[in-house]
């Protein structure tokens, strides 16, 4: 049986190696690298699925822990997924619920049979297994879902590291032959390993022989330098099967995008780019800048010259300035806009360096420019 989502490497960057590709999917074949919005709770924070649209390249990601608790993945099964729910004809991608589990709850118990642990919010006790997380991603029917695994700290010894990911691939063998749908969803392993390089391998070769459609990396961006993120991502780059799509969790600032890229990587996500815009942060060509800043009171210059979204040709620098000052929603819309369609377009430009055999060239230019060398 065909999976139902396949990789295409169509070319590789002669500079670095980076991978230009195709990911065919059941809802549409999409250009990678790729950076996929984050929709949590069945929506990209603040945005409408046509303001979606035209900020993405049509695969996002929705939360497999929250919407199981809220509200409820029987209930979105009845609307027909998430895609019936919220109103989105694009593809869409569920993690397994697993790191929540273990960044949200500190009181929690992990065992073989999978994890006990406490609403994030109301306290009432929880238990999450590889079969129930493959379950409620079922119900959710994205395209794409993920194996439920453990996400160690980086740093954790030889020992614990081991045992864990022993466990995570043993969760991985049980989540697979709990799939009910493996003809509509792919079912991706997680590499884990935190930062021993032998561990990862080893995570990687027993996932390998599972046989997955396609793998993520997880653990990572999780306190750990950009040095050592950056390290084991080059590790990984010839450490993962080269015919399947790769996948870096958790990761969206545009200096990771690139090294990422650079390092074969070919799907990203991340909460940033809507995070930050709800504290006033943007990104611009000319670095990060906080909207509310004072010198940004009075100026008639769009929020970023070289960038040709709806925002930056439609409003002033001192018009978002007094919106976020203000507390108005319609400033953390108008910079949330703004923020992805500005990784949309730096994806976009990453792919154009990687056919053309400059991604390296591209990545100084960038870096100088958005000021990654100071």
């Amino acid at each position: 049986m065909k999976p139902p989502v396949t990789y295409e490497l169509i070319h590789e960057c002669k500079q670095t190696g980076a991978r230009y590709g195709i990911l065919h999917t059941p809802h549409g074949d999409f250009e990678t690298p790729i950076f996929m919005p984050v929709g949590t709770q069945a929506t990209v924070k603040t945005l409408i699925p046509s303001e979606i649209k035209e900020v993405s390249d049509g695969l996002i990601l929705g939360n497999t822990y929250h919407l199981w608790l809220q509200p409820g993945d029987e209930l979105v099964k009845e609307f027909g997924g998430i895609r019936g729910f919220m109103n989105w004809d694009g593809a869409l991608l569920t993690d397994s619920g697993g790191y929540q589990v273990f960044s949200l709850s500190k009181m929690r118990k992990i065992t073989e049979e999978g994890v006990e642990f406490r609403h994030h919010k109301s306290g009432e006790k929880l238990f999450l297994s590889p079969e129930k997380s493959i379950e409620i991603q079922n119900n959710l029917g994205a395209d794409i879902i993920m194996s439920f695994d453990e996400c160690p700290p980086f740093d954790s010894d030889y020992d614990y590291m081991k045992k864990s990911v022993d466990r995570t691939i043993r969760w991985a063998r049980r989540g697979k032959e709990a799939h009910k749908n493996p003809e509509t969803q792919a079912l991706f392993g997680i590499v884990q390993g935190g930062g021993n390089k032998e561990i990862r391998k080893y995570c990687m070769e027993k996932l390998a022989e599972i046989d997955f459609p396609g793998y993520s990396i997880g653990g990572l961006s999780v306190g750990e330098s950009k040095k050592e993120m950056y390290e084991m991502l080059e590790y990984l780059k010839d450490v993962m099967p080269k015919d399947k799509p790769r996948y870096l969790m958790g990761v969206g600032s545009p200096d990771d995008l690139i090294v990422g890229s650079m390092n074969g990587i070919d799907m990203f996500d991340c909460v940033l780019p809507t995070r930050n815009a709800r504290h006033g942060s943007a990104f611009t060509h000319q670095g990060k800048i906080q909207v509310k800043n004072l010198e940004l009171k009075r100026s008639k210059d769009p929020l970023d010259s070289e960038c040709d979204c709806y925002v930056c040709k439609t409003f002033t620098r001192a018009y978002l300035n007094h919106l976020i000052k203000a507390d108005e929603i319609l400033g953390m819309r108008l910079i949330s806009y703004h923020n992805l369609y500005f990784l949309k377009s730096l994806m976009h430009d990453i792919r154009e360096a990687i056919k053309n055999d400059r991604l390296l060239d591209f990545k100084n230019e960038f870096f100088k420019k958005f000021g990654y060398t100071k």
